[in-house]
């Protein structure tokens, strides 16, 4: 499903990515871990066409198609989904009319027709429910005071909404407690499928106790410098990066 070859990316001159590759088939799920300042955030970005980081080298194919040649609401048409470490606020913009704008714009994209009035008010409520989210919120401005687990539960619907293919997850648990982990993994799982696949960024292992990944893949400096199972993720919490040899501050 995706590709990428020698990738290197630049953010206003500096050199944040050097040569990374990856390759994520359909039905699996990558866990992305590393120090700070390894590139794991520039990763989601560049994958997801965000602006300011410039690709100097390399390619990144999905579904056959070059990716970098696209804008990003095309990543979106796609497929793609990014889902940010600190959603943003968006005062004046309701829940309600953010994602039915999203969805009806991949609909037009994808050549199909808008959702029906009636048909995405029974999905919204039902995604919200399964996510244990007050139907109430829908109805404010997006994640205008909301909490940290409650900015993460709203895009966790977001995402069940948009049902995309591929799900690139920015730390999606930052900051979250457990209860609100559980929801946010539960909803990650929700979208687990022979279609689809997800790419986690995180830096703990506590996540992954939820979501199980099927490669774990340690990033240093720009590059993939190991990749492993769920054990790798293991090690690395009771080890640390010292213990595999890499130079937290290399970055």
């Amino acid at each position: 499903m995706l590709d990428i070859k020698n990738l290197h990316v630049e953010v206003e001159g500096k050199k944040i990515l050097r040569g990374l590759n990856l390759t994520v088939n359909a039905g699996e799920v990558h866990a992305i871990m590393g120090p700070n300042g390894a590139g794991k955030s520039t990763l989601a970005y560049a994958i997801c066409g965000k602006e300011g980081y410039e690709i100097t080298e390399g390619s990144v194919t999905f579904k056959g198609k070059d990716f970098l040649e696209l804008e990003a609401n095309e990543r979106a048409g796609e497929g793609a989904f990014l889902g940010f470490q600190y959603p943003v606020e968006i005062p004046g913009v309701t829940n309600m009319n953010f994602l039915k704008t999203a969805i009806n714009s991949i609909r037009k994209y994808r050549g199909e027709d808008e959702m029906a009035a009636v048909d995405f008010l029974k999905l919204i409520r039902a995604k919200a429910a399964e996510l244990d989210m007050d139907p109430e919120m829908l109805k404010r401005a997006v994640n205008v005071g909301f909490s940290g687990g409650e900015k993460k539960r709203n895009e966790m619907v977001q995402m069940a909404m948009i049902d995309p293919i591929f799900s690139v997850l920015d730390e999606t648990d930052s900051g979250l407690d457990i209860d609100a982990l559980r929801i946010v993994a539960d909803g990650i799982n929700r979208m687990r499928g022979d279609d689809k696949a997800i790419l986690v960024i995180t830096h703990y292992q506590r996540l992954l106790d939820y979501v199980v990944p099927d490669y774990v893949h340690v990033l240093s400096d720009g590059k993939i410098v190991k990749s492993g199972d769920k054990e790798l993720a293991q090690r690395l919490e009771k080890e640390g990066y010292a213990g595999l040899g890499i130079d937290e501050n290399a970055a």
